[in-house]
């Protein structure tokens, strides 16, 4: 507690997306331990309900079927939001990457990585960003990456959508301000995940590591700790701020 600001989400109404693996469950479990109320997505479907019959009743959190590049399943989402008279917390973490030089990559896969990375992004933002204004309120942090400020080979496609967001995050910032509405990013270096282990091989981690000056991949908790701070009654006053969160490498 600072002065009379607690750190704690008790009844705050959270969204997490992406929330069944890597950062986004990070951030989900951390939320879930501070009180907050959850309404959590995921891309497959059985994954979904097996989550949702381990709850019990009095459970604070439930989970959806969502896939960003689906229009059907967003406006299906869109349509559950908008039962919400109150949501205090909009997380857009949902993310996709696929690798390839600029003369290789598919308009299929620029296609979807827009979709999931960016424009999924927006639709929440808007759609939640009516709520928020209502209650004059609100709190949004967009996941971005240190690739949407810095980039590397076969990049092209992810570095385009997260520094889409990242321009996204400041606009929204922006419109949203005189409601009382913080927007902002963070933007992850290297960190352990399922989907940097699929991406990096194991001596390609090793020699990122080499060139991170604290020495080490970053954990998913140490991103999940700036995002609950941004999200907290704690933070007043930053807003349409990309947060940068790497050990320093983007400094090297």
């Amino acid at each position: 507690m600072i002065g009379n600001t607690q750190f704690d989400f008790y009844n705050k109404c959270v969204i997490v997306t992406g929330a069944t693996r890597g950062i986004g469950k990070s951030i989900a479990t951390h939320f879930s331990a501070l009180g907050a109320n959850l309404i959590l997505t995921g891309t497959n479907p059985q994954e979904i309900e097996s989550l949702n019959d381990s709850f019990t009743k009095n459970s604070r959190a439930k989970y959806y079927h969502v896939d960003f590049s689906n229009e059907e399943l967003i406006n299906e989402f869109i349509s559950v939001l908008k039962k919400y008279e109150k949501i205090d917390v909009c997380i857009n973490n949902a993310g996709i990457n696929r690798i390839n030089f600029i003369y290789e990559v598919q308009l299929s896969d620029w296609d979807q990585i827009m979709k999931v990375n960016l424009r999924g992004p927006f639709l929440l933002s808007k759609e939640v960003g009516n709520i928020m204004k209502k209650q004059r309120y609100g709190r949004i942090i967009n996941i971005a990456s240190i690739f949407g400020v810095i980039t590397r080979e076969k990049r092209s496609a992810y570095t385009a959508s997260k520094a889409g967001l990242i321009g996204l995050t400041k606009a929204t910032a922006n419109d949203l301000a005189p409601y009382n509405i913080l927007v902002n990013s963070v933007s992850p270096g290297f960190i352990l995940t399922d989907l940097t282990r699929k991406i990096l091989s194991d001596s390609e981690i090793k020699e990122l590591e080499s060139k991170v000056p604290l020495g080490r991949f970053g954990h998913q908790d140490e991103i999940s700790k700036v995002v609950l701070f941004l999200a907290s009654d704690l933070n007043t006053y930053i807003t349409g701020q990309n947060i940068i969160v790497d050990g320093g490498y983007v400094n090297i």
